[in-house]
């Protein structure tokens, strides 16, 4: 059992505050509203309003959660932008699929050394590299 010391201090930072709203039609996803609040819980207008979208995409492999900022500055702008807000999180997502995969691809196996592959002299040769 961990020690009372290693326990993580955690604190709210009360001048970063928000106040959070869900908006959803209940089919294509949700919009967040965060609107940034004083340690009252009146509105900080000296900070700018958030938006985010999430959805879920179906794909053969399984649901795919996206999540992305919405550049906007009112609700109905944020509804307007959801669309792109998606393309533009499914595109990072099969950019970073790529990625990976390429990444994989390009691992080199390396066999351990004395390592046989059946019966007889462990295989290797004269030729020795750096």
């Amino acid at each position: 059992m961990a020690a009372q010391n290693d326990l993580p201090d955690v604190k709210l930072d009360s001048a970063s505050l928000y106040r959070e709203e869900v908006f959803t039609d209940r089919r294509a996803g949700t919009i967040r509203k965060l609107t940034p609040v004083r340690i009252d819980g009146g509105v900080d207008s000296a900070r700018p309003v958030l938006f985010s979208g999430q959805t879920q995409l179906l794909t053969p492999a399984g649901v795919l959660p996206l999540v992305f900022e919405i550049e906007a500055n009112t609700l109905q702008e944020a509804i307007d932008r959801f669309p792109e807000g998606v393309k533009m999180a499914l595109e990072q997502a099969i950019d970073e699929a790529r990625e990976l995969r390429r990444e994989q691809a390009s691992r080199i196996v390396v066999p351990e050394v004395g390592a046989g592959l059946g019966p007889g002299p462990a295989p290797g040769g004269k030729i020795k590299f750096p």
